[in-house]
């Protein structure tokens, strides 16, 4: 015979009053708790974004106004006129579109072979090899920097698009992030494949590869963003101005024309606008690719 026992009186009252105090709450708060703390830091570092907005259709005048204007008198320009029709600043830009452009295509390609090789192939030494790409990680850029210019100069580079492109072909994040993500995709899938036919390279780029988009999104993106900013090796590679990357071009034209603040901002706006269209483009499919690649060591 078995008894059943139900809450005190007093109990049931307090968990009713809890849940209906709870349901008050979700109705007060239609948003996360979150959202308190990150809003305000997303307002936060969004304000030097937005002042740089502002001041890139401000005069002269009002930016060197003390105190500063806040909010421009009128929309001026005049700063963007003065950059795309006076400067250098349409080559730079192009110079950096190439550059970007083929080192993202370059690291797109060669990443995923690699990155293939180390996740589904055993071959001697993979380990090993593996590990050795994964601690040039740990180097820092300023003690390759010499050999690398050495590299570039026997190869007849210097000064050219080419010494900016053929450093960068190919990094060791690439082929670890796209190695993480083809662990994590079933071996099923391939094997199926292979049992029609195909080979390697063909479930690579038939199978593989169309199922790795978030991955290859990252790779892309993050690939984009550390090559359109990359300030110090062109700076070492690259000595005429006509084959300057914009943000090369800009430190210099920020240098030349420093009290005409309006085209130094619009030069700046410019320049961020690519990077901020190509994060805000591939947002989900990278926050996707982090989660999944993570999973599997």
């Amino acid at each position: 015979m078995t008894t059943t026992t139900s809450a005190p009186p007093a109990a049931r009252t307090a968990g009713a009053a809890g849940s209906a105090g709870s349901v008050r709450r979700r109705r007060r708060l239609p948003f996360s708790p979150w959202h308190l703390l990150l809003v305000p830091l997303a307002l936060t570092f969004a304000v030097p974004l937005g002042w740089l907005l502002l001041s890139s259709v401000m005069s002269d005048a009002e930016i060197n106004r003390f105190p500063p204007a806040l909010w421009p008198a009128g929309i001026d320009l005049g700063g963007y006129r003065y950059v795309l029709g006076n400067a250098m600043f349409p080559r730079w830009f192009a110079n950096s579109l190439i550059v970007s452009a083929v080192t993202v295509t370059a690291n797109l390609l060669f990443g995923s072979l690699a990155g293939y090789a180390f996740a589904r192939m055993r071959f001697a030494g993979s380990r090993l090899l593996l590990g050795l790409m994964l601690a040039t990680m740990a180097v820092p850029f300023q003690l390759t920097m010499i050999p690398t210019f050495l590299v570039m100069k026997k190869l007849g580079l210097i000064d050219t698009l080419g010494a900016l492109i053929v450093p960068s072909l190919v990094t060791p994040f690439a082929v670890f992030l796209l190695r993480q993500f083809f662990l994590s995709l079933p071996r099923e899938l391939e094997e199926a494949a292979w049992i029609d036919g195909c080979s390697r390279l063909r479930v690579l780029f038939r199978i593989v590869l169309p199922l790795s988009r978030p991955a290859l999104s990252t790779v892309a993106v993050l690939t984009f963003l550390t090559t359109w900013n990359d300030l110090t090796w062109p700076l070492i590679a690259i000595n005429h101005d006509t084959q300057y990357t914009l943000q090369l071009g800009l430190t210099t034209f920020q240098g030349q024309h420093h009290t005409k603040w309006s085209a130094v901002m619009a030069g700046n706006v410019l320049t961020v606008l690519p990077v901020l269209l190509a994060f805000l483009g591939a947002q989900k499919t990278f926050i996707q690719s982090i989660t999944s690649s993570g999973l599997k060591g």
